[in-house]
């Protein structure tokens, strides 16, 4: 059993969601006015000066657009400018799609008086630790600064003061928790680079002998990276394992890890594997099922991750015992590690249901709705989803289309184009993309008005395989003698 994890409150990714939705052009009006009433209590609330100076200052700020209270002279103590690391915080550049941040030079000031004297006051704190206490204080009295700039979110020194409590300390679960604070004050600002090199470090750690908890935390770290790297192929196991077992709820709730997961899974898995591990498994179906799979799941059906089915191709005798059942408790669900529940807004998982089903069960009129509604109602409102939406819907119709055209010599252009209730025109051309890419092994008769399928043949493929394998081999053998005769002539 590892200690209970540290460092977990801040940041608070929420809100930078709430930021991403105030510049989102796809975002509803009532959803950007209660993302700016949430951020502005939030400001209040946890003092969050540099914040509050990076998204509304008349002049610097990405989300005061309109220059409101450009007359004031203002300090530079939290100056950032455009070009820094809260850019990355909006979704468009463009003013027309932003919602400003008004700016209250008085509420800055406040906040700044406030952030000096807490500061002040973990300064007394860590001076008296080293003077009276041990370095155990010392360095929970850092452990508050480097908090502290997390949550009033400068990214910066947020990291320094990480990096500094890092240094000092021995513990190994200490450690991961303030690697995985780092990785949360990437994912915030979106530095991706940041991110994917503390992730490896975290991995580094936890082979080390980081505690099974601390394990599961980060898998689901790392399927959310890799998600917004595009990583699909990657993310969808990682997201997939950490269903059952997830803990990371300063990270995302866990209806948000369902549907990202239900994405990665849909876009990447196999028939077989989305069968197993998405239609079919009960963490899954406890969010997008109806009553009766609900239910089901609650009941105990088995888990569909990616250990699922290991043992079914083993030897009776040699089978390890069949683990318990796998119960998704809906009442836990939302839940922090803390024990206090997470309010989360009521969402419409119908469109997220409806493409799972029609997908697996060739139902293309309704695939293509599906997909259309859930390019609305979820890439087009999440901050980690957002940026790929286009390349997801792309490659999902590719999917529609290979699946269909997979089970025929030849089709008609025209009932094709029927069941995706899609014009004919449309298709063609969108076929066209995917033929000229040579992701769908087929040719279009416009004049017939037919798609043939040109199966690959398996023998041919395994006989060019094999030549390019052994011509790849070739060359590395010359390569070997020749390096092998040079260090003899040098011995000569």
């Amino acid at each position: 059993m590892g200690s209970d994890p540290q460092y977990a409150q801040y940041p608070d990714l929420s809100l930078a969601q709430n930021i991403f939705h105030l510049s989102n052009p796809s975002s509803t009006k009532a959803t950007q006015e209660s993302s700016l009433k949430t951020l502005q209590n939030a400001i209040s609330e946890h003092q969050m000066a540099p914040l509050y100076r990076s998204l509304a200052h008349p002049v610097e700020g990405i989300l005061n657009s309109s220059g409101e209270g450009s007359s004031v002279k203002l300090s530079n103590t939290y100056g950032l400018k455009k070009s820094s690391a809260a850019q990355a915080l909006i979704a468009s550049k463009k003013a027309a799609f932003r919602v400003d941040i008004p700016w209250d030079e008085a509420l800055f000031e406040q906040l700044q008086k406030d952030n000096e004297q807490e500061l002040e006051s973990f300064q007394r704190e860590e001076d008296e630790a080293a003077e009276k206490a041990g370095e155990t204080e010392v360095q929970a009295a850092r452990g508050k600064r480097a908090e502290f700039w997390a949550r009033v979110g400068d990214k910066d020194k947020a990291i320094e003061c990480y990096e500094a409590v890092f240094e000092k300390t021995g513990i190994l679960g200490t450690k991961i928790d303030l690697v995985l604070a780092i990785i949360r004050v990437g994912i915030f600002f979106t530095d991706k680079l940041l991110v994917k090199k503390t992730i490896d470090r975290a991995k580094a750690l936890i082979e080390s002998g980081g505690d099974w908890d601390r394990r599961n935390r980060l898998k689901a770290y790392q399927g959310l990276y890799l998600l917004t790297v595009r990583s699909y192929n990657l993310a969808a196991p990682l997201l997939l394992d950490s269903l059952s077992t997830f803990t990371s709820y300063e990270l995302c709730s866990y209806s948000s890890l369902v549907v990202y997961s239900v994405l990665a899974g849909a876009v990447s898995l196999k028939r077989v594997d989305f069968k197993t591990k998405v239609v079919d498994a009960p963490e899954i179906k406890a969010i997008l099922g109806d009553g009766e799979e609900k239910l089901s799941a609650l009941s105990g059906a088995t888990s569909g991750g990616p250990s699922a089915g290991d043992e079914e191709m083993k030897d009776v005798s040699s089978a390890t015992p069949t683990p318990a059942p796998a119960i998704v408790n809906l009442t836990t669900l939302g839940q922090s590690s803390t024990g206090q529940a997470e309010v989360e807004a009521p969402i419409d998982f119908s469109p997220l249901a409806n493409l799972v089903t029609s997908l697996y069960v060739g139902d293309y009129r309704s695939f293509f709705g599906a997909l259309a509604a859930v390019e609305e109602n979820f890439l087009g409102q999440d901050k980690y989803l957002y940026e790929h939406r286009g390349w997801f819907v792309r490659e999902m119709r590719l999917r529609g289309y290979q699946q269909l055209l997979q089970s025929y010599r030849v089709v008609g252009l025209g009932s094709m184009a029927n069941d995706f209730g899609v014009s004919i025109d449309f298709l063609d051309r969108d076929l066209a993309k995917f033929i000229a890419a040579e992701r769908i092994p087929c040719t279009i008769d416009r004049v017939n008005g037919i798609i043939e399928t040109n199966r690959p043949d398996d023998k041919n493929k395994q006989y060019t395989d094999v030549v390019k394998q052994g011509d790849a081999l070739i060359t590395k053998l010359q390569k070997y003698g020749q390096a092998v005769r040079l260090r003899g002539s040098e011995r000569g």
